[in-house]
């Protein structure tokens, strides 16, 4: 089958701009290379190249460029092809080592093997045959896959390098003069051993167009334009590593101290700073200058081409704030500005402008959001290690910009603090800073009693099931059978209440849509019939009963329809391309595939902080740094809902920083490092984008599940923020926990209600039971449950409008 028109626009657009998301580490001129020419292609990626990684992440996209058929589309030819045949073969005979492995860390962790093996892959392992190709130049793909419902983890073939990853590396770097480590990673890896290699490409994981672009970047026809939205260092360098993964609690001792906040404060070595990303181009910052008007830092700066490639730049701003009274981070990123594409000698001035009332700090003692008095110092420069003082502006006297309560508050024994030695700036302009226009703003807080008269009609019955999704019994509610109109959708809301004529249906994401390739339609209605690549993982560790209800149907032979949805890079790709307006067309191609494909919902964008490299689901995200974490989720909400009926869903709200026992660990976190690290993307994309939807998170909060937490759904998200859009559960089922030795419990859909968690998704007659059972007991009320379905009601009736 040929490609359709909007298959074809999307996988141009993304062929054309997906180079933003990449970046070298190190290069020289060795490339690009001239011409086509032969090319000795060795690595776990060579072949087997990952567009993106597992769970609810990944898109079964029809179409797949890995790097071997990118290059040889390209016009190269691959003289290495015994060695990847070798290495399947390799790679298919450890499977069976692999599922028992697996097993056996499933048992010792007291979690279900088919819950367990998602997201847990087998490490890298050792094998005989060698490298000896000859050919004009050499690439090395290394890859590495992660994915939802486990970490990875610090050994060899996963973090770090196994023996023979090194050893063929710096064989094929000395043997080769033009060799190019390429890395097919969605996260950081420990690059020590091989760091004497002159050409480092993050590639990432570009999505459909992966071993395209690579053939490009190769020819020199794409150039890198990237920026690292991690830092990357050794791994034991990272603050309090070795305490991650513990199966209950996880105390986020390291306070503000995230990522590059703590190596450049703390004086820490890494190997790869924030910000930071080479290309084939060469820039010149030639003017700088910051001025301040009428409360906003206004930045400006000539960036010019001084090199042969055509190429862009990233212009970075950052605060350095006073910390006499509160203690702070070194510096922290607050503006950005890419460049247009730039030929030789070309120049663009870029502009970045900072809302002073953006540069607040929480003080936990005064309940407040304060802009300390004292001096704040602005940087700019293209990394964070690459920095000129600009100016200082002068604030003369605290100004308390919002006045809350402390919500959501834990201390946390032993959090770190480090005195941070501020330069001098005697020789800077500077501009002092009254604050006298700023008015507090001061949060009243109460419960939204939102009511609507059609919902108020309701039975207790009736508004039990509109707080559920649409959900089947048995078996089928387990694996997610929940999404009537839509095949391989996640859920839908109720289909049952006669009162309520529409429903929103919904895809998963954040890679782009997340659907079925193809489904058949007989006289019975819709039906599979392809495998969910997730459910042909996990059936190798189920029972073999469970493949009745995964395995399509034999008996049903209907008229074939396709749905082929676009991959797009993942999360940590997107935000490497420090482009706002390239994520708002890649939702754009988001929005245009939900119009065609018929999904209310899009279940993403994934926005949690990159706590700890060694989180499994870190691919989807953006960044350790909130304000690039914010600003990319809100221009992927404004591609796909300005002028759209369609919707986000911005998640896992909140501290979802761990994959491990995810379901009942408890993360705790004091509140200020709450306010100011974990939930301040989430409101930067809400107060900027006012995405439709947000989703809760599997975890605790100190001591309460995420879903359950009133203070931080009513009065921050709700009261705080002004937010009046929907609140959904991830996919839970009341009292189930996965884990059989769990020290927290379970989350249930009534305390879901209660705490104004609007939606409990996907449903299952235990969560209407559960809810029942509480209305019973008067642990809720009916008006819980009206105002609940209230604001469910109001969402579709918004997205189905017209």
């Amino acid at each position: 089958m040929e490609f359709l028109d909007y298959e074809k626009k999307h996988i141009d657009y993304l062929k054309e701009n997906a180079c933003e998301c990449t970046l070298f580490l190190k290069r020289n001129d060795e490339f690009p290379l001239e011409k086509c020419c032969s090319i000795a292609l060795y690595g776990n990626g060579a072949r087997q190249t990952i567009k993106g990684g597992t769970g609810s992440g990944d898109v079964a996209s029809r179409f797949f460029s890995s790097c071997e058929n990118g290059l040889k589309n390209a016009g190269f030819t691959i003289t290495s092809s015994k060695w990847m045949d070798a290495y399947d073969a390799f790679r298919k005979e450890s499977e069976k080592e692999y599922i028992k492995e697996t097993k056996k860390a499933a048992k010792k962790a007291h979690i279900m093997a088919g819950v367990f093996s998602m997201g847990y892959f087998e490490e890298e392992k050792n094998y005989s045959f060698t490298c000896d190709d000859d050919a004009d130049a050499c690439i090395y793909v290394l890859a590495r896959n992660s994915g939802e419902g486990n970490d990875r983890r610090n050994i060899k073939g996963d973090v770090k390098l196994s023996n023979k990853e090194v050893e063929d590396i710096l064989f094929l770097n000395n043997k080769f003069k033009k060799f190019m480590l390429v890395l097919n990673v969605g996260g950081v890896i420990d690059l020590t051993p091989v760091n004497e290699v002159g050409n480092i490409l993050l590639l990432s994981q570009l999505g459909v167009v992966t071993g395209d672009v690579l053939a490009d970047i190769i020819l020199g026809k794409a150039n890198p334009s990237g920026k690292l939205s991690t830092t990357w260092a050794v791994p034991e360098n990272y603050p309090y590593f070795y305490e991650f993964g513990d199966r209950d609690d996880t105390f986020y001792k390291e306070g503000i101290y995230v990522g590059y906040r703590y190596f450049l404060s703390a004086k820490k070595d890494f190997l790869y700073p924030f910000g930071f990303g080479k290309s084939y181009s060469s820039f010149n910052i030639e003017m700088q200058k910051m001025e301040l008007c009428e409360g906003n830092i206004v930045v400006t700066a000539s960036i010019k081409n001084i090199s042969n490639y055509k190429g862009k730049e990233v212009y970075e701003v950052y605060v350095s704030k006073p910390n006499e009274s509160i203690h702070q981070s070194l510096i922290e990123l607050c503006g950005y500005q890419k460049t247009k594409l730039l030929m030789k000698d070309e120049s663009d001035e870029v502009k970045v402008v900072i809302d002073m009332k953006d540069l607040v700090t929480y003080d936990e003692k005064n309940a407040s959001y304060v802009l300390l008095e004292g001096k704040y110092i602005i940087k700019g420069g293209n990394s964070s290690t690459s920095l000129t003082s600009l100016g200082v502006v002068n604030v003369l006297k605290d100004v308390v910009v919002d006045k809350l309560e402390n919500k959501c508050s834990e201390t946390i024994k032993d959090e770190l603090i480090i005195d941070v030695n501020r330069e001098d700036i005697n020789d800077l302009p500077c501009f002092d800073f009254d604050g006298s226009k700023i008015k507090t703003n001061k949060v009243i807080y109460q419960k939204d009693t939102y009511s609507d008269p059609i919902i108020e009609k309701l039975s207790n019955e009736d508004l039990a099931y509109v707080c559920l999704g649409h959900h089947e019994t048995g078996f089928a509610a387990i694996v997610g059978s929940s999404c009537k109109h839509v095949v391989g959708g996640a859920g839908e809301t109720v289909l049952r209440i006669p009162e309520i004529k529409n429903s929103l249906t919904m895809a998963d994401g954040p890679a782009g849509l997340r659907l079925k390739q193809a489904y058949g339609i007989d006289k019975k209605g819709m039906y599979d019939i392809t495998v969910d690549p997730l459910m042909e993982k996990m059936m190798k560790f189920l029972p073999k009963i469970s493949g009745i209800f995964i395995n399509p149907p034999k008996n049903r032979h209907g008229e074939v329809h396709y749905q082929y949805t676009t991959a797009l890079p993942i999360g940590t790709a997107l935000a490497q391309s420090f482009n706002n307006k390239f994520v708002r067309e890649c939702g754009k191609i988001v929005q245009e595939e939900m119009d065609r494909f018929n999904v209310d919902l899009w279940l993403a964008p994934a926005l949690n902080i990159h706590r700890n490299i060694l989180c499994g689901r870190n691919f989807e995200y953006y960044s350790e740094d909130p304000y690039l974490s914010g600003m990319i989720a809100a221009s992927m909400v404004e591609g796909v809902e300005n002028g759209s009926l369609r919707g986000t869903t911005i998640k896992h709200f909140a501290c979802n920083n761990q994959e491990f026992n995810r379901n009942n660990n408890n993360s705790h976190v004091s509140e200020r490092v709450l306010r100011e690290i974990y939930l301040k993307g989430f409101e930067i994309c809400i107060k900027k984008a006012n995405p439709k939807s947000m989703m809760t998170s599997y975890n605790l909060l100190n001591g309460v599940h995420t879903s359950e937490n009133y203070e931080l759904l009513n009065d921050i998200v709700r009261c705080e923020w002004k937010y009046d859009g929907l609140i959904m559960t991830d996919w839970i089922a009341s009292g189930r926990s996965w884990c059989s030795k769990s020290k927290y419990p379970a989350p249930y859909a009534s305390n879901s209600v209660k705490a104004g968690n609007d939606l409990t998704m996907s449903g299952c007659p235990k969560d209407y039971k559960d809810i029942m059972k509480a209305l019973k007991k008067g642990i809720i009320t009916r008006d819980d449950l009206v105002y609940s379905a209230s604001r469910i009601y109001r969402s579709i009736e918004r997205q189905k409008k017209n």
